[in-house]
């Protein structure tokens, strides 16, 4: 039977249950805490990447300091007298950073004003170069009175603002591969395969090498393609489908002196240039046993740099003269060094010639197997896989004469070898030029995205 409640019992229950309720709220309160904190918090690390220092020093002729160079440290400020062609100054600009971040250069930026007399070329410091702390790291920039100016220049101010933008190295900015500009643009260099080569035989030179490297330019409205970056900055360039046909020399053309001797009377003289023409006029030319003056240019310098010069009708202002390498080459010889430097015994200085025959052998990539005269004909079928002057088909004039004879020119022939003929045969000939050091270029050099002149 179920038991029931009154009314008071019930009363008392809800009290009890609600004393019950009480307690338990009670209970959970003393489980609960607030906590509260106070803190400061403060930086210790120090961005500082910062110019410390500026020297000059002149480099070539009477360049001085227009006022002493000077900095904060953020800018640097230099002023250059130039008074003669070729004269030239640098600029050694100290960057360091005093701060314990570590820094990255993200870009450089460099302005120049147009003014061709005046030339600013920076170096030292690059692109994904790191700055840690308590490092430092250099710009130079050199100033130089344009070597190839000939008259008094117009315009006889320019300046150069060059912006090194510095950020924290988190490991995104990656460094230009090694390169050298062309015309502005910069090309990395490589060790094997098609490119840019940096030229072992001639320090500061750049050279062109493999099968079909990005070198193709316009010029004239035509395709050329760049042999190299000279030394001294210009650009030597080739036109890339040869002219066709013309002899060297012709039979008895020049009949005194040097070209007397041996076969030349009969089959045309190979020297390239008059001696008084020759850079410092020697009294005589001289390969092996024949030696004398040369009376007369020969017939292919004088219509290159004659007929076919002026026929020129486009970028004809940016070729300038330079020395060319008239020496003799030894045939089937195993030291392209020695070959160079017996092609620099006699020098000419004009506006158009010819490759040399290093030029062609240079021009490969696999320098193991085609690197040297006597390697490149023992291996031509080979060699001509990689080596981009090669034109299939044809034979075409050099400018250098064979060693020990008065009439064998050196020619590349149709099956890739170097070979001599006599001067008066009828030959393809590609027109070899130089540009000037001041080229600005757009395009990457493909054939058909060729460097194109940026006026």
């Amino acid at each position: 039977m179920r038991r029931k409640f009154n009314v008071r019992q019930r009363n008392y229950i809800i009290l009890g249950l609600c004393s019950i309720l009480l307690v338990m709220a009670a209970g959970y309160a003393a489980f609960r805490t607030q906590l509260t904190i106070n803190g400061t918090s403060n930086i210790t690390s120090d961005w500082k990447v910062l110019i410390t220092d500026i020297q000059s020093k002149t480099l070539a002729g009477a360049a001085t300091d227009a006022e002493t160079p000077s900095h904060t440290e953020t800018t640097a400020t230099f002023k250059t007298n130039l008074v003669s062609p070729g004269d030239s100054m640098q600029y050694d600009i100290t960057v360091e950073n005093q701060g314990d971040i570590d820094a990255v250069l993200e870009s450089i930026d460099v302005n120049t004003s147009e003014n061709e007399a005046i030339l600013f070329e920076t170096s030292g410091i690059k692109r994904g170069d790191k700055l840690l702390p308590e490092e430092s790291d250099v710009l130079t920039v050199v100033v130089t009175y344009n070597p190839e100016v000939t008259n008094q220049p117009e315009n006889l101010n320019s300046k150069v603002t060059v912006t090194l933008n510095y950020v924290q190295d988190d490991g995104s900015i990656l460094p230009e591969p090694e390169g050298e500009s062309i015309g502005g643009i910069n090309v990395p260099t490589v060790e094997s395969g098609d490119g840019l080569y940096k030229d072992e035989y001639e320090s500061g030179r750049y050279i062109y090498r493999g099968t079909n490297p990005n070198n193709y330019i316009e010029f004239n409205n035509e395709l050329w393609r760049i042999i190299s970056k000279e030394a001294d900055g210009t650009y030597k360039i080739f036109r890339d489908i040869p002219i066709f046909s013309k002899a060297f020399d012709s039979k008895g053309a020049r009949t005194t002196g040097y070209c007397s001797q041996g076969l030349a009377p009969s089959w045309g003289c190979n020297a390239w240039s008059s001696t008084a023409n020759m850079v410092g006029s020697p009294s005589k030319f001289t390969n092996g046993t024949y030696t004398g003056t040369v009376d007369a240019d020969s017939e292919m310098l004088t219509y290159l740099n004659g007929e076919y010069l002026n026929s020129i009708t486009a970028n004809k202002d940016i070729i300038i003269n330079h020395d060319y390498n008239i020496g003799a080459a030894v045939s089937d010889n195993n030291d392209l060094s020695a070959q160079i430097e017996g092609e620099k015994a006699y020098k000419w200085n004009g506006k158009v010639g010819l490759i040399s025959a290093s030029d062609y052998i240079n021009a490969n990539s696999n320098i193991e197997t085609c690197g040297t005269f006597s390697k490149n004909d023992s291996n031509s079928s080979t060699c001509i896989t990689t080596n981009w002057m090669y034109m299939s088909g044809t034979d075409w004039w050099t400018l250098s004469p064979d060693a020990g004879r008065s009439d064998f020119v050196w020619k590349v022939s149709r099956d890739g070898t170097l070979s001599g003929e006599n001067a008066l045969i009828t030959l393809g000939f590609s027109p070899t030029l130089y540009l000037t050091s001041s080229l600005s270029l757009s395009g990457s050099g493909t054939q058909s995205d060729p460097f194109t002149m940026v006026s």
